[in-house]
């Protein structure tokens, strides 16, 4: 769960749409009516797959320079980034069902203050994973 940075290459179509491909990703390409359109499309198919590789366990490859990427005609290559936890809280949003134990005092102090179990786990879990994120963010700018 990341961002992300990844150069696609653009194809100029008919009627001033487009035709997008990421080389360094396996099926991740897609087209758009315009060029911002296509860039939309881009981020979007983007983290698609890149989350697909997260959830996968598959291996995230480096992304290419833009420089090595072949092209022809009137291709050009445009970076196009992404956020795939952005990605997975539109997308993958469902309830799940999770059973869990705690002390019965604690049960019983909850309940009488009227707290919302669920409410304060996902408020809980959201502070650990964004703790987290920021001390792996902090590690790698060092």
């Amino acid at each position: 769960m990341a961002k992300y940075a990844y150069p696609a290459v653009f194809t100029p179509e008919e009627g001033g749409s487009y035709s997008i491909n990421f080389p360094d990703l396996e099926s991740c390409y897609t087209c758009g009516t315009s060029l911002q359109d296509g860039i939309e499309m881009a981020e979007d198919v983007l983290a698609l797959v890149l989350y697909d590789y997260e959830r996968d366990k598959k291996e995230i490859p480096v992304p290419s320079a833009p420089a090595a990427l072949p092209l022809s005609g009137n291709e050009f290559v445009n970076w196009i980034a992404c956020d795939t936890m952005k990605y997975r809280k539109m997308y993958n949003n469902k309830a799940v069902k999770k059973t869990l134990t705690i002390p019965e005092w604690l049960n019983e102090t909850a309940s009488d203050m009227g707290l919302n179990f669920s409410q304060v786990l996902q408020e809980a879990l959201m502070e650990k994973i964004q703790e987290k994120e920021y001390l792996s963010d902090f590690s790698e700018r060092r």
